[in-house]
């Protein structure tokens, strides 16, 4: 096969597998994603923002399932009650799995590329999800602290609940 042929074959097939992963996924129910999360591990917020430095970039990415009807934007949390932080929680376990996913699928590039155009779609499809997949992380960690404190509210009442601000 030629280099052009395959170099437009890798761009059309991440383009199929990246859009077509993102509408699927919107599809499901959200009920398959809902898990009891409990980590709320505040050492993970800190490693997110110093190390990968996640505040100056995320909000950069795109937000895949707002291109599709039924897609949860991920960008804005709107209501501060236990149920929308519930829905966001699961939606950052959706996007990450849509995200891990699309990294599955660089077993199937080995059919029609030499050993080098493997590492280089390795290389893409890395760089194009794992980004995505931080924040998917980074924003759980933030919502199960406020999921947490919600309940902290519910529980005993706290008297600086209206300073809450969007994750």
């Amino acid at each position: 096969m030629e280099i052009e042929w395959i170099i437009a074959t890798n761009i059309l097939v991440w383009v199929v597998l990246q859009l077509g992963a993102a509408w699927a996924f919107t599809r499901m129910p959200g009920d398959w994603f809902d898990r009891h999360w409990t980590s709320t591990n505040s050492t993970g917020v800190r490693i997110y923002e110093q190390i990968f430095r996640i505040k100056v970039w995320k909000d950069r990415l795109p937000d895949g399932a707002t291109w599709f009807a039924g897609g949860v934007a991920k960008s804005k949390l709107g209501s501060v009650n236990n149920h929308a932080v519930s829905i966001k929680i699961r939606e950052t376990w959706r996007g990450e799995l849509c995200h891990w996913t699309v990294i599955g699928f660089l077993p199937l590039f080995v059919i029609w590329n030499p050993w080098w155009g493997v590492l280089i779609n390795a290389f893409y499809v890395i760089v194009a999800n794992l980004p995505c997949i931080l924040v998917q992380k980074y924003n759980r960690v933030r919502l199960l602290h406020l999921a947490s404190r919600l309940r902290r509210i519910a529980n005993h009442g706290d008297p600086h609940a209206e300073h809450f601000s969007d994750p």
